[in-house]
C-alpha cells in the first residue's frame, strides 16, 4: 500500500514580499499620524493659555470706570491706569499682570489692546459706549481675539 499523497501548502517568495510591503506601508502611515499628533499636541494648551490671558486682560480693563476718576488722562505706567481709555494702544511683549510685571512662563505671548467708541449697541449713544478688543498672539500661529463693551449706564 502506498501512503496517500498529502497536498502541501506553502508561501511563495512573491507572496511573502507583497505582504511585507503591505505591512510596511500600513506601519509608516500609522507612524506618520502619530508623528503629526505629537508635533501638534501643545497647540490646544497654547490656545487655552491665550484665551485665559485675553480674558484676564479684558476683565481687568472692563472693571475700570468709563471716565477718569482723578481727571488726569493718559497715565504712563500700567499700575496707574485708572480708566478704560488708558489701555488704548497697550502692547505687551509677553503677558503681564495688572501692575505691568511679566508673568513667568508666558513670555512668548504678545498682547495688543484697542479701546474705541462703539456704535454697535443700538440703544446706547456712541459717546456712552466703548468697545475693548484684546488680541493675544503666539509664535505658533495662534491669534486669539476677545472683545467686550462697557457703557456709561
Amino acid at each position: 500500500m502506498t501512503p496517500a499523497k498529502q497536498s502541501q501548502r506553502a508561501v511563495t517568495l512573491v507572496e511573502l514580499l507583497v505582504s511585507i510591503v503591505i505591512v510596511a506601508i500600513a506601519a509608516s502611515a500609522v507612524l506618520g499620524v502619530l508623528s503629526m499628533t505629537t508635533a501638534h499636541s501643545a497647540d490646544p494648551m497654547i490656545r487655552h493659555q491665550a484665551a485665559a490671558i485675553a480674558e484676564s486682560y479684558l476683565e481687568e480693563i472692563l472693571l475700570k470706570p468709563l471716565t477718569d476718576p482723578d481727571g488726569v488722562d493718559g497715565e504712563a505706567a500700567r499700575a496707574d491706569f485708572d480708566d478704560l481709555d488708558d489701555y488704548d494702544g497697550l502692547s505687551d511683549a509677553g503677558a503681564r499682570d495688572q501692575f505691568g510685571l511679566p508673568m513667568a512662563g508666558l513670555g512668548d505671548y504678545n498682547v495688543a489692546v484697542t479701546v474705541a467708541p462703539s456704535a454697535a449697541l443700538p440703544a446706547v449713544p456712541v459717546a456712552d459706549a466703548l468697545r475693548v478688543d484684546v488680541v493675544v498672539t503666539h509664535s505658533n500661529a495662534v491669534n486669539f481675539a476677545l472683545s467686550g463693551y462697557r457703557t456709561r449706564f
